[in-house]
């Protein structure tokens, strides 16, 4: 099993920018995909990005050229980096880790965006 933690979520005005951060443990060697996801009240779970091992990145098209998503090995962590921030940003964000036929869920982080 992966354990995942979000941290970085907050509050932060229209244009602002945030960087959230995930940070994995336990049985990490096999993790091949970790992804970011949101889910906004009342709305279902929507995929904002992902990288894979080899630190190749893909965007949702709602985020695409604000969001970056980086991945430190090393440090086990992937990091989302919120840039040009929107109030339909706003929403709980969650981290994902895919590994051979298992999939782990962080708890997530809540990112407010005022108007």
């Amino acid at each position: 099993q992966v354990q995942l933690v979000e941290s970085g979520g907050g509050l932060v005005q229209a244009g602002g920018s945030l960087r959230l951060s995930c940070a994995a443990s336990g049985n990490i060697l096999s993790i091949d995909v970790m992804a970011w996801y949101r889910q906004a009240p009342g709305k279902q779970r929507e995929f904002i990005g992902a990288i894979t091992s080899g630190g190749i990145a893909s965007y949702a098209d709602s985020v695409k050229g604000r969001f970056i998503i980086s991945r430190d090995m090393a440090k086990n962590t992937m990091d989302l980096q919120m840039n040009s921030l929107k109030p339909e940003d706003t929403a709980v964000y969650y981290c994902y880790a895919r590994r051979l036929i298992y999939t782990d869920w962080g708890q997530g982080t809540q990112v407010t965006v005022s108007s």
